[in-house]
C-alpha cells in the first residue's frame, strides 16, 4: 500500500461520473430524411398527370407516414400518465393541433376565398396526424397489457375498413394505421441494429428500387385513394374480401418499405442530424406553402406539368423542408409547437419515499 503523508487521509482514486445516455443520431437522420419525403409528396400532389410525378407520389405515400408512425411508436414505449409526460401530450400535440387547425382553416378562407369553417373534430389537411398520435399515445398502456398486441391491431385495422366510419376525428386513419404505432411499441434497439448491417443495406436499396418500379408501372392501375388510408371498402368500390386482402398487402408492403428505408439511413452524425429533432416544425409549416400553390392556381402553369417541372418542384421541396427545420424557424414558432404553459397546470407532486419499517423506539 502506498504511504500517505502524516495528518492526511488516503487519496482515493477518482470515480468517473456515470455516462449520460447520448441521443442516437440514426433516428434523427431517419426523421429528417422522412420529412423531406413528406414535403416532396405534398409538393407534387397536383402534378400527377406527369407519369414521373404519379409514380414518385405513389411510392412515397406507400410508406412515408407509416415510417413516422413506427418511429413515434418506438419512442412512446415509456409513455405514462405520471410525471410531466401527460402534460407534454397536451402541449406538444393537443395545443399545436388546435392552433394549426384554426390557422389552416383561416388561411384557406383568406387565400382561397372559401367560407371559414373551423371544426376541431374534423382534422383539416395534415393536422390529422397530430390528432391520431394524441389518441395512439393515450392507448399506449392498453397495448402494453395485451398478449398479442400487433395481431389485435392488425385485426382492428382490417375490420375498420369493412364499414363506414364517421369522418369525425378521422377514425379510418386512427384505426387503420394503428398497427404501425403498435409495431413501434414492440421494437427494441437490437431490432434496429439488424438493419445497420451491410446485407440489410443492400436489401434495403433493392427493396426501395423494387417499390419505385412497381409504383411507376403496375401501380398505374391502383386507385390513389388506397394510400390515403381514409376510405372504407364501399367508397373504393370493392367487396370486403378484396378490400381486406388489399389492405393486408398494403400493411405488409409498407412495413417492408419502412424497414428498407431505415436500412439505408446513415448511422453517424451529419450536417442534417440536428435538423431531425425539429421535423414537426417542417411537417406543420410546409402545408402553407403547398396549399398556397394550389389556392393561387400555381399548378396551372404548363411548365410545371413536365418532367423538368416535377424535378424543380421536388428540389424546391427539399430546400423548404430543410429550412423549416432550422433554428431561426424553431425559435420563431416555438410558442405554437412547444408552448411552455406552466400556468395551465397544477404543480407536479412527487411521491414521498416511504421510510423502511424499523424497530419502534420505546417511549421514555
Amino acid at each position: 500500500m502506498a504511504d500517505t503523508l502524516p495528518g492526511t487521509a488516503a487519496i482515493r482514486p477518482t470515480v468517473p461520473p456515470p455516462a449520460t445516455r447520448s441521443r442516437d443520431p440514426f433516428f434523427d437522420n431517419a426523421k429528417f430524411l422522412a420529412i423531406l419525403l413528406v414535403v416532396v409528396g405534398h409538393s407534387i400532389a397536383y402534378l400527377k398527370d406527369v407519369p414521373l410525378a404519379r409514380g414518385l407520389y405513389l411510392f412515397v405515400y406507400m410508406f412515408h407516414m407509416p415510417l413516422f408512425i413506427v418511429v413515434t411508436g418506438y419512442f412512446s414505449r415509456n409513455f405514462t400518465f405520471s410525471g410531466g409526460k401527460a402534460r407534454k401530450l397536451i402541449t406538444n400535440l393537443g395545443v399545436p393541433y388546435v392552433v394549426f387547425e384554426v390557422a389552416y382553416s383561416t388561411y384557406d378562407a383568406l387565400v382561397g376565398g372559401n367560407p371559414l369553417r373551423i371544426s376541431l373534430l374534423d382534422p383539416y389537411y395534415l393536422t390529422w396526424f397530430l390528432l391520431a398520435l394524441f389518441l395512439w399515445r393515450l392507448s399506449t398502456p392498453v397495448w402494453q397489457q395485451i398478449r398479442w398486441p400487433l395481431a389485435v391491431a392488425v385485426a382492428i385495422s382490417l375490420l375498420s375498413y369493412m364499414g363506414e366510419l364517421p369522418s369525425t376525428l378521422d377514425m379510418h386513419r386512427v384505426f387503420g394505421l394503428v398497427p404501425f404505432y403498435v409495431l413501434g411499441l414492440m421494437l427494441r434497439p437490437e431490432h434496429f441494429e439488424l438493419l445497420k448491417t451491410r446485407r440489410a443495406r443492400i436489401a434495403g436499396v433493392l427493396t426501395l428500387l423494387g417499390g419505385f418500379v412497381f409504383a411507376c408501372t403496375l401501380g398505374r392501375r391502383m386507385a390513389m385513394e388506397w394510400v390515403f388510408w381514409r376510405s372504407g371498402h364501399d367508397d373504393l368500390n370493392v367487396d370486403n374480401v378484396t378490400g381486406t386482402l388489399m389492405r393486408f398487402a398494403m400493411l405488409v408492403a409498407a412495413t417492408a418499405l419502412v424497414a428498407a428505408f431505415l436500412a439505408i439511413v446513415p448511422t453517424g452524425q451529419h450536417w442534417f442530424t440536428a435538423l431531425g429533432t425539429t421535423t414537426l416544425y417542417a411537417y406543420l409549416l410546409h402545408g402553407f406553402y403547398t396549399r398556397g400553390l394550389l389556392l393561387v392556381d400555381a399548378y396551372d402553369l404548363e411548365w410545371m406539368h413536365t418532367v423538368p417541372g416535377v424535378l424543380a418542384m421536388s428540389a424546391a421541396a427539399l430546400v423548404i423542408g430543410t429550412v423549416l427545420c432550422t433554428k431561426p424557424v424553431v425559435k420563431t414558432m416555438r410558442w405554437a409547437l412547444e408552448p411552455k404553459m406552466t400556468w395551465a397546470f397544477t404543480p407536479l407532486r412527487h411521491p414521498t419515499k416511504k421510510r423502511p419499517p424499523g424497530p419502534r423506539k420505546s417511549a421514555d
